[in-house]
């Protein structure tokens, strides 16, 4: 009995051992992954609702505008005090621009009303209430300080609203945006509606070529394999760039059409959808293609040779018994090109005119130009949970097995 459970014991130990070293050799990439994937991700979610900016430069102010809302119309006269004391420390301290560009994603004119302000501010007053209305009229608007009251942060939900192009108004009631200002849901769409367009092309496009890599003869085949990996040794700045010759009003594509008398003058082929559309199609067709490949490899000749023998047409055939069998190969394709094409920026922001920029776009202008960390994680989280929607959608309506590779 004791040396039945020693071996047990043995066992036990053995088992673990080999679970611990085929975690050992796992670490490296679980790690690269959190740091590299998780990390990001999550750090793009708390700037989306973390808002600290006016808080750390206007400490006072934030602290004793809490609590007040629109209906109280304006704030006592504490909170004119300290936001005095704030204007003049942050003015000293060279943090005023701060302020004022926080201020400004929710109130224009927010930069000119500070730093005439505090040039004005006098250096007591018996009534701050009444020196920074003198100073500014605006001081007695309760629209500003409803901004004030919004950006005291820490935490907000103003760049998410604006990022689905909604606002709050000065009493803290959230309504739409105004038509001038709301682009953020037709750009949403827009980025959607290429992507789907993108998908559905090289849908069309990749199946016949996958088929005849499947079925084609090893030599010829590998030929083949070749020129559809050849775009991924090529930099994806340079294949647009191709197209930028190919597309432009003298380029390649026009000169050919009217060397053959098809077109009188040059299509506008560049900086619209058409070029958006056709480049996007070209860099992303080999997603498409390697899992419809790997899905058709694998289906033997045997099921369509039984399917004839029973008296099937070809046609029926290939629709019948084939094509069902390649749908883990379109679920995968179609869903690994899709989400690639989402996330696309610089083929559209070198091929597309202002009305095809996708919300990459976007994203990559406030992290770069205006630097509103805040807005472009927001606009980043939209995408995201649009795309979390979209796949759960997909995997009800289709299921989990069609976006398997078998």
């Amino acid at each position: 009995m004791g040396a039945e459970m020693s071996l047990k014991t043995k066992l036990r130990r053995a088992e673990r051992l080999r679970q611990l070293r085929a975690f050992g050799l796992i670490l490296p990439l679980l790690l690269f992954l959190v740091v590299t994937f998780v990390v990001p991700i999550a750090d793009m979610l708390r700037r989306s609702v973390h808002d600290p900016e006016l808080s750390q430069v206007w400490p006072a102010t934030t602290g004793a505008i809490t609590g007040w809302t629109a209906r109280e119309r304006l704030p006592d006269e504490a909170v004119f005090a300290a936001l005095a004391g704030d204007l003049r420390t942050s003015r000293d301290a060279g943090t005023l621009a701060t302020a004022a560009r926080r201020l400004n994603y929710d109130f224009n004119g927010s930069r000119t009303l500070l730093f005439t302000t505090a040039r004005k501010l006098p250096a007591s007053a018996p009534s701050w209430t009444e020196a920074l209305i003198a100073a500014d009229p605006r001081w007695g608007e309760t629209e500003v300080w409803g901004a004030i009251n919004r950006a005291s942060g820490p935490l907000t939900a103003f760049f998410l609203m604006q990022a689905v192009d909604l606002e709050r108004d000065a009493t803290g009631a959230m309504r739409a945006a105004p038509a001038n200002e709301a682009i953020y849901i037709d750009v949403l769409g827009r980025t959607f509606g290429i992507s789907l367009t993108v998908t559905v092309l090289c849908l069309l496009l990749g199946f016949p070529v996958a088929y005849l890599l499947a079925n084609l003869p090893p030599r010829q085949a590998n030929l083949l394999m070749i020129l559809v990996l050849l775009p991924f040794w090529t930099s994806l700045l340079v294949r647009t760039a191709a197209w930028v010759v190919l597309l432009q009003d003298q380029g390649l594509i026009n000169n050919l059409l009217i060397w053959v008398g098809v077109i009188e003058k040059p299509l506008r082929l560049m900086y619209n959808r058409v070029g958006v559309i056709v480049a996007m199609t070209h860099v992303l067709l080999p997603f498409m293609i390697l899992p419809l490949y790997s899905v058709m490899k694998g289906i033997s000749p045997v099921y369509l040779r039984a399917a004839r023998s029973l008296g099937a047409t070809p046609t029926i055939a290939f629709l019948r018994v084939y094509l069902p069998q390649c749908l883990p190969g379109f679920g995968a394709g179609a869903l690994l090109t899709f989400i690639l094409a989402l996330g696309y920026y610089i083929t559209p922001a070198l091929v597309g005119g202002a009305a095809d920029q996708m919300l990459s776009y976007f994203i990559a202008f406030y992290t770069s130009d205006t630097v509103n960390w805040g807005m472009a994680s927001a606009l980043g989280a939209v995408l995201l949970a649009a795309t979390l929607v979209l796949y759960a959608v997909y995997t009800r309506l289709v299921g989990t097995d069609s976006v398997k590779l078998s």
